[in-house]
C-alpha cells in the first residue's frame, strides 16, 4: 500500500485478514502495521478505531488489539403492529400531532457521488471554513472549564456576540442560546402557542416550519406572497379572521422565493402583528449568506422592536458547517421567560464546547475573511447557474434573481407534473426539490428549487442543470 493510501482501504484489509486470528487473539501492533502497509500511525490509529467501532476489535491499552468475541446472533423481530392504535387512539389529541416531515428529509437527505446535488440547503465542503472550525475547536477545548455545565441561556460572551450582531435595541440579556435554528423554530412555536391554536406562515415557505408546527399541534395557516414579500393586507385579514397569536417569516432572502420584504411592509408587518396582540418570529436564517454584490440590507425587525413583537432567530450553522448546531433566540419581557423554561425542560442547554468552538470561530480574525470568501462564491455561483438556465430553460428563469441565500424558486408551466419532473431528474443524475412540500396545501402553480451551494463547484452546476434539461424534455409529452 502507498503512502496515498487512507484509512478506509486499510479497514478493509484488516477486515479481511481479521479470519486468520481466533477470539481473543492479539493482532499485530501498530508498528508492524504501519510497516507492513507503509502508512502513516494516524492512519492505523483510525483504522483500528473504526473496526473497534463496529465491534470487531478490542483494543487494550497498554496491551494490545485483540479479536471480538463473535457476535450474538440478530434477535428476531417481534410484532409492532400494537402501536399503530396506541400512536392513534389517544383521545383529545389533534390530528396534527404526526407531522409531514417528508420536505425536511428530502432537504437532509445526502445524494449519491454520480447524482449532481442541486437540493441542499447546506455548503459544500469547499466552502465551508474548515481550517478555522478545526482551530477554533482545538482552542476551545484548552479553554479553562470547557467541559464544566454552561449557564441555562448559553455562554454569556456568546450572547453578547449575537446581541451584537444583530444589533440596534437587542441586549444580551434577550439573547438565549438553542441548538441551530431549527430547535429555535420548535421552541419559539411551542412557547408561543397552544395545541390546537393557528399560526399564520408565509406561503410558499420553508417545510420545516410546517413541520414544527405541525408536531406541536398547531394549524399552520397561509398567507400569500408577491415580489416584495408577505402581502401585509392579506396578513391582516389573518390575524383578523384566525385570531393567531404568531406569525413566521424570513424577511431576508425567504426560502424558497428569495424575497427581500420591503421596507414599508417591514414596519406593517410589526404594526399589524402588534396591533392584533401578537408576535412575529423573525427566521433570519440567511442574512449572512448575502451576496458580494447585494446591497445592503435593511436591519432585522427584532433590531426596531423596543416592545417585544419579534422574536427573532439566528443561526450560525448555514455559514459554516450542518454539525455547528449554535443559533441564537432572542425575545423582550415576559416571552423570553416563557422560551428559556421550555428550552430548559426539552434540553437543558448547549454543550458548552459547542458554544466555546463557536465563540472561538466568531472571534478569530479568519471570520470576516470567510463571509467575504462565501459572499463571492455565493455570487459566481449564483451567475453559473443563472448562465446555464438562461441557455437550456430560458422560460423557467426568475425575472428577478435573488443576491442572498443559495437556490432559485423556478415556476414551471401550467399543467406540469412536479413529482414526474423531479423523478426523472434524479434518473438523468440530479436532484432538485418538489415544490408542494412548502406550500400548507394545494400550490397555486407548480414549482421546484434549485440550489447552488452544495454542488462541487461551476463545472457540477452547469452539468446539473444540462442534466435537467434532459429530464425536462423527457416528461414535457407527458399527460
Amino acid at each position: 500500500m502507498d503512502k496515498s493510501s487512507g484509512a478506509v482501504d486499510l479497514v478493509a484489509i484488516l477486515r479481511s485478514d481479521l479470519d486468520r486470528y481466533s477470539a481473543g487473539e492479539k493482532l499485530p501492533s501498530s508498528r508492524a502495521l504501519v510497516d507492513r502497509h507503509r502508512v502513516s500511525p494516524v492512519t492505523v490509529s483510525r483504522a483500528i478505531a473504526t473496526l473497534a467501532a463496529e465491534g470487531l476489535v478490542v483494543s487494550r491499552p497498554g496491551a494490545g488489539v485483540y479479536r471480538a468475541a463473535p457476535r450474538r446472533p440478530t434477535p428476531a423481530v417481534g410484532d409492532t403492529s400494537w402501536q399503530e392504535v396506541a400512536l392513534s387512539a389517544e383521545p383529545g389529541v389533534p390530528p396534527q400531532r404526526s407531522p409531514d416531515a417528508s420536505g425536511v428529509l428530502a432537504a437532509l437527505a445526502v445524494a449519491p457521488p454520480e447524482v449532481v446535488d442541486l437540493n441542499s440547503g447546506y455548503l459544500h465542503p469547499s466552502l465551508q471554513p474548515e481550517r478555522a472550525l478545526a482551530g477554533a475547536l482545538t482552542r476551545a477545548g484548552r479553554r479553562p472549564g470547557a467541559w464544566e455545565r454552561p449557564p441555562l441561556e448559553g455562554l454569556p460572551e456568546l450572547r453578547a456576540w449575537f446581541a451584537r450582531d444583530i444589533g440596534g435595541v437587542v441586549a444580551t440579556s434577550d439573547v438565549l442560546i438553542t441548538a441551530g435554528g431549527q430547535n429555535a423554530l420548535t421552541t419559539a412555536l411551542r412557547s408561543l402557542v397552544a395545541p390546537g391554536s393557528p399560526v399564520l406562515v408565509e406561503s410558499p415557505t420553508y417545510p420545516g416550519v410546517l413541520a414544527v408546527a405541525q408536531a406541536a399541534g398547531l394549524r399552520p395557516v397561509p398567507v400569500p406572497m408577491d415580489a416584495d414579500g408577505v402581502r401585509t393586507d392579506l396578513l391582516a385579514d389573518a390575524f383578523a379572521a384566525t385570531r393567531a397569536r404568531v406569525f413566521v417569516c424570513q424577511p431576508v432572502f425567504q426560502n424558497p422565493t428569495g424575497t427581500v420584504l420591503t421596507p414599508a411592509r417591514r414596519a406593517e408587518v410589526v404594526d399589524i402583528a402588534h396591533a392584533a396582540g401578537a408576535f412575529v418570529v423573525e427566521d433570519d436564517f440567511s442574512r449572512r449568506l448575502a451576496h458580494a454584490d447585494a446591497p445592503a440590507l435593511p436591519a432585522p425587525l427584532a433590531a426596531d422592536d423596543p416592545n417585544g413583537v419579534v422574536v427573532h432567530i439566528r443561526s450560525l450553522t448555514k455559514t459554516t458547517s450542518p454539525s455547528l448546531r449554535v443559533a441564537a433566540l432572542t425575545a423582550h419581557g415576559p416571552a423570553f421567560e416563557r422560551l428559556r423554561a421550555v428550552q430548559a425542560v426539552d434540553s437543558f442547554f448547549v454543550p458548552r464546547p459547542l458554544q466555546e468552538t463557536a465563540l472561538e470561530l466568531v472571534g478569530a480574525p479568519s471570520w470576516p475573511h470567510h463571509l467575504r470568501a462565501l459572499g463571492a462564491a455565493l455570487r459566481d455561483r449564483r451567475q453559473v447557474l443563472a448562465g446555464a438556465l438562461n441557455r437550456l430553460l430560458p422560460e423557467l428563469l426568475p425575472d428577478r434573481l435573488p443576491y442572498g441565500g443559495y437556490h432559485f424558486w423556478l415556476r414551471l408551466p401550467d399543467g406540469r407534473d412536479v413529482r414526474a419532473l423531479t423523478s426523472a431528474a434524479l434518473h438523468a443524475g440530479v436532484a432538485v426539490t418538489p415544490g408542494p412540500a412548502y406550500f400548507t396545501a394545494e400550490p397555486p402553480a407548480p414549482y421546484v428549487r434549485v440550489g447552488y451551494a452544495y454542488a462541487e463547484g461551476p463545472e457540477r452546476l452547469i452539468e446539473g442543470v444540462e442534466r435537467l434539461y434532459r429530464a425536462y424534455v423527457a416528461t414535457e409529452s407527458r399527460p
